[in-house]
């Protein structure tokens, strides 16, 4: 079903044209119908499903632009989602004139967030701790809001937020249209559904999604560190995340990795925000092959192409197993999911015995010795960003047309508020930092520096 087919406007039915969104998902064509009618939404639907075009179109069409006030409020459990989402509507509403949408997450510094409120949004993205406190010390007012959207309604459930939610819902005026997002409909989601949507109507797209193509083996061993870097060496791979269940256990497997040649980097809910975006836009853009994740920590990441999963410790549930592994096989690509457990496992292990998973002995893969994992990308950091209306092709000329780097040796640029972080080929990061450093980007000389 193609989006001109809804009662869109000229403009954003261009601007999906424009960045490539002609057919609608199975998410998108049961859901936005009722949107766009006003009616309140309860979706289940996977990552990955297209659910966050299909409540941003919908919020979008419903703007009025002309008052400056918080018209929409998009809930995320986790900073990074908030970040993606945010960075999403921002992409669908490049063909309205003159949209505020603010992000609000903890972990940010409080002040500037305050300053960003005082000049007006009309949609605000943000996790619900830090959502309250606005509320709170009233430096953010719902009084106008119009939609209000719970994006992985099951994670933040999951991470205790039932009570910040109900809290924020009572800042909300009583009628407005609620959007309720969920890959999981337990009976938590149902309760709280029934408890906040009027007369929803119910979305299931999770049944006739295409099920992501992947492997997954299971493997026995005693030293799981040994096991990781047999099944790096033994399989063709650009990249991988690797799960742990405790932030220790993270930043510990990632220095022992760091120690044998295989380049890590830890991220969990103890590392700032700056070193959060740090760690993500390096594996992003290609600059660190291996992430060591926690679950918390993992949820809204948004990596297209996912070569592996592997579960350093089996996960509590098989919810959760579905989400760490749903983050490869995408795009019609086959996806590798490795678990790990020990003999004491073995019992929990077995849980999850079916004919389409392999179980299989460490041993059987060999030591491939002198094996080694270096990025094909090294992050340079210009401090300069959005705020001095850098964008990625002032950057790419300068590297280009001044430092004589060529095109292909340039990878992923991505443009914050105070800071540009550019991928360039490992072979010619210092000859790109030489020359930059004693150039101007748009007549203006920034600080930089290499990761």
């Amino acid at each position: 079903m193609k989006f001109s087919n809804l009662a869109l406007s000229k403009e954003m039915l261009a601007n999906l044209e424009d960045i490539g969104y002609k057919e609608m998902t199975e998410a998108q064509a049961q859901a936005l119908p009722f949107i766009l009618e006003g009616k309140d939404v309860v979706a289940q639907a996977k990552t990955g499903s297209g659910k966050t075009a299909a409540f941003g179109i919908g919020l979008l069409e419903k703007l009025d632009v002309k008052k400056f006030k918080p018209q929409s409020l998009v809930l995320c459990p986790t900073r990074e989602l908030a970040d993606q989402v945010a960075k999403e509507l921002r992409l669908l509403a490049r063909a309205t004139h003159n949209v505020k949408i603010l992000t609000l997450c903890g972990g940010a510094a409080f002040g500037p967030q305050l300053g960003s409120l005082r000049h007006g949004a009309h949609i605000v993205v943000g996790t619900c701790g830090r959502i309250l406190k606005h509320l709170k010390k009233e430096s953010l007012s719902l009084d106008e809001l119009d939609i209000l959207v719970l994006d992985e309604a099951d994670r933040m459930l999951d991470m205790g937020f039932s009570d910040e939610i109900n809290e924020i819902l009572s800042f909300c005026k009583k009628r407005k249209q609620t959007l309720l997002f969920s890959a999981t409909y337990t009976d938590e989601v149902k309760d709280i559904a029934s408890t906040i949507t009027h007369e929803a109507e119910f979305v299931k797209t999770t049944s006739k999604e295409v099920a992501n193509k992947i492997k997954e083996r299971f493997y026995e061993s005693n030293d799981k560190l040994d096991a990781i870097i047999k099944i790096l060496s033994n399989f063709e791979l650009d990249n991988a995340i690797i799960f742990t269940n405790t932030k220790i256990e993270a930043d510990e497997l990632a220095k022992n990795l760091q120690k044998v040649k295989i380049d890590a980097l830890a991220i969990h809910g103890d590392l700032e925000q700056y070193d959060r975006t740090d760690v993500l836009v390096q594996f992003a853009n290609k600059s660190c092959p291996i992430l060591i994740a926690t679950d918390v920590a993992a949820r809204g990441l948004d990596i297209k192409e996912l070569t592996m999963v592997i579960n350093y410790d089996l996960p509590h549930s098989p919810e959760i197993y579905t989400h760490r592994i749903g983050r490869t096989g995408r795009a019609g690509c086959e996806g590798l999911a490795f678990s790990l457990y020990t003999a004491y496992e073995s019992d929990k292990a077995d849980e999850y015995r079916d004919a389409q998973r392999e179980f299989l002995d460490i041993s059987e893969l060999k030591v491939v010795n002198g094996f080694e994992m270096k990025p094909k990308f090294i992050t340079l950091v210009i401090e300069g960003g959005k705020k001095d209306k850098l964008r990625a092709g002032d950057i790419l000329g300068a590297l280009t047309k001044d430092a004589n780097i060529s095109g292909s040796s340039i990878g992923k640029i991505d443009i914050y508020d105070r800071q540009s972080y550019v991928a360039i080929e490992s072979s010619m990061i210092d000859a790109a930092h030489e020359k930059l450093k004693n150039s101007k980007i748009k007549a203006k000389k920034f600080s930089l520096w290499i990761f």
